[in-house]
């Protein structure tokens, strides 16, 4: 297995890509700590974990409480003696141009989509360099390599994440610490409400994704869970600082 004995961290892990990539570390045989605001969702998930024989707890935690989302990390590191990959997947998405979206909706997608992450990675980087290697797994979006129209909040956040993952994927290559930024494109999840009523209804949005997507369909969550297991393994060992992108060639 790619990643026996090794410790996993995952944001918003409690349903879609999150559930779906918390699954697909485990397999690959990580102790996974499934945590998400929803706590109830969380433990659903790590159920399914341990039904199948794996390892995972469930942990309840709020992205936006900073306290408590650093002493869920500095937890886990010390029970477990180690933190391996950390996956920070909170995220929002908020439709609208510049004139429909209000200030407080901006702050709400820099709080989730960029400073969650700056705070959970920040958290991770010391029991990291402890053990002298991690991978930090940044969900940005196909939309951080490309401009949506009438997304300004959510183009604008996915862009500063990826820039952000950069950054650190510079400063702490040295060390053996990888920070790579996951994009996918279009996975069929409730996650994509906001592009449906931007687009005017889910029929618009499926015939967006049927012409201009160029392999024509949606993504499946398995797909973007199989990238999650490469960025957290050793075979993207010599692999930092990328926008690891995933959308059926959305953004050629």
């Amino acid at each position: 297995m790619l990643l026996e004995n090794r410790v996993a961290f995952v944001t918003a892990a409690g349903s879609g890509i999150g559930a779906a990539g918390a699954e697909a570390l485990a397999r690959e045989g990580a102790l996974v700590i499934v945590t998400d605001k929803d706590a109830a969702a969380a433990a659903a998930v790590a159920a399914r974990i341990t039904n199948e024989g794996n390892k995972a707890r469930a942990l309840e935690v709020d992205v936006t409480d900073d306290a408590e989302l650093v002493s869920a990390i500095d937890d886990v590191a010390r029970n477990e003696g180690r933190l391996d990959i950390l996956h920070s997947h909170a995220g929002v998405q908020v439709e609208g141009k510049l004139e429909q979206v209000a200030v407080a909706d901006m702050d709400l997608s820099w709080r989730l989509n960029v400073r969650s992450h700056f705070v959970a990675a920040q958290a991770a980087l010391a029991p990291m360099r402890r053990q002298g290697k991690g991978s930090i797994i940044i969900t940005s979006s196909n939309s951080g390599v490309q401009y949506d129209r009438e997304m300004i909040a959510y183009a604008t956040t996915k862009h500063a994440v990826l820039a952000m993952t950069r950054q650190m994927a510079a400063d702490y290559a040295r060390e053996n610490i990888r920070f790579n930024a996951l994009c996918p494109g279009f996975v069929d999840t409730p996650f994509n409400l906001g592009f449906e009523v931007q687009m005017g209804g889910r029929d618009k949005l499926e015939e967006y994704i049927r012409d201009a997507i160029p392999m024509g369909r949606f993504g499946t969550v398995d797909e973007i869970a199989d990238a999650i297991v490469f960025l957290a393994s050793d075979k993207s060992s010599f692999m930092t600082g990328h926008a690891f992108v995933v959308d059926g060639g959305e953004c050629i």
